[in-house]
């Protein structure tokens, strides 16, 4: 889970070529990620919290792509 946090900071951005409007991707330094990250590893592996973290990483990299279109 660590990985996922690290990997989610980027920049923002805004719309694609297309005019589908891309959602900001909010960036975290790096401090902000290892607190996330120790904060995430003490919850209990069924905590809804997770699995819920763990969809943010996949949306954070579809807005990423979304604005790289």
């Amino acid at each position: 889970m660590i990985a996922t946090i690290s990997l989610s900071a980027c920049a923002t951005g805004d719309t694609d070529p297309g005019g589908a409007v891309c959602p900001p991707v909010i960036a975290y330094d790096q401090a902000m990620r290892v607190r996330a990250a120790v904060d995430l590893e003490a919850l209990p592996d069924d905590s809804a919290l997770v699995g819920m973290m763990a969809d943010y990483a996949v949306m954070r990299a579809q807005a990423r792509m979304c604005e790289a279109v």
